[in-house]
């Protein structure tokens, strides 16, 4: 899913700048131009398609703004409770709605005055229409102004959303920080360069893939200890929500170095289990510089446990087919 494109959506004083600049370059074009008419009649054709490029000018720019955001409906699980753990749903939906009656009074608002201007028989009277028009007009733009900053401060949220492929086979790589996810992610790759990192607030998820031609298998180095989700951290909880919903299996890192305590490892391990009832494989880093015996009676215990990256790369891709 690629937030990135969304438009910018500018305050509402852009939009009538924009549609009112056009208009008198359409004015200043007519001019110049041979018309059929009288002078009212000219006069009132002039006023009437100046108007006309107003409305549409931001009827066209109020539908880009909302084509521009995905549908909400049509999210994935995983971006569309995203969308509601990071702003204000309703809110949201309500801009959005604003934004979308505006476009379509500014289509009525064109009929109104065409109507007027068809009908106007005295010259004098034209002005009168086109400020009435104008000022009609500026008022709806204006009653709208606030969600043009809210959606604006939406898509800035949803600029830096990571970008997780929702219909990959997918693994979460989770533990405590510093205990090796990042340098695991690297060994399963085999190259820096193919990791992307996503930032959500000061820290991301790195997200990276393994896999041959098409069949590809994505990795997500999750950030934070993953403690109860009301106490999480944005990103953490973003991440918790990606092995929710995206995650297939999940490799687990262990530091028997115990930068953190072990037993506090170990409790985050089993609450992973209970939370999200997936297969987790764990991942014993920093073997290099452990006693080889603190590893094997720690792999007497956890069997499911294996401390080569090529290893874990070979299980991961097996047990994903």
């Amino acid at each position: 899913m690629n937030f990135q494109s969304i438009k910018p959506v500018e305050d509402y004083k852009f939009y009538l700048d924009l549609a009112f600049r056009r208009a008198r370059e359409k004015g200043t074009k007519l001019r110049s131009t041979k018309l059929k008419g009288g002078r009212l009649e000219k006069s009132n054709y002039i006023e009437f398609m100046k108007l006309q490029v107003i409305s549409d000018t931001l009827a066209s720019r109020m539908q880009s703004i909302i084509e521009s955001f995905p549908s909400l409906d049509g999210l994935p699980e995983f971006y569309n409770e995203l969308v509601r753990l990071s702003m204000d749903y309703g809110q949201f939906k309500k801009s959005l709605g604003a934004v979308n009656w505006l476009g379509q009074r500014a289509r009525n608002m064109l009929k109104i005055y065409k109507s007027k201007l068809d009908k106007n028989k005295q010259f004098e009277r034209i002005n009168i229409i086109k400020r009435e028009y104008l000022g009609r007009i500026s008022s709806m733009v204006k009653q709208v102004k606030s969600d043009f900053v809210f959606l604006e401060g939406a898509r800035k949220t949803m600029k830096v959303f990571p970008t997780i492929k929702t219909s990959l086979k997918t693994v979460a790589i989770a533990g405590f920080p510093n205990t090796g996810k990042t340098t695991l992610l690297y060994g399963l790759t085999g190259s820096k360069a193919e990791i992307n990192s996503y930032p959500f607030t000061t820290k991301g998820i790195n997200v990276a893939y393994i896999g041959k031609g098409k069949e590809r298998i994505q990795l997500l180095d999750t950030p934070g200890t993953l403690d109860r989700f009301e106490k999480m951290n944005s990103i953490e909880k973003v991440a918790y929500l990606a092995i929710k919903h995206c995650a297939n299996l999940i490799v687990y890192v262990f530091d028997l170095t115990e930068e953190y305590p072990l037993d506090k490892q170990i409790k985050l391990y089993n609450r992973l289990g209970k939370d999200f009832g997936k297969e987790i494989l764990i991942y014993i880093s920093k073997s290099d510089i452990i006693d080889s015996k603190e590893i094997s009676e720690f792999r007497m215990k956890y069997k499911n446990s294996i401390v080569s990256a090529d290893k874990l790369k070979e299980g991961l891709l097996k047990k994903l087919e």
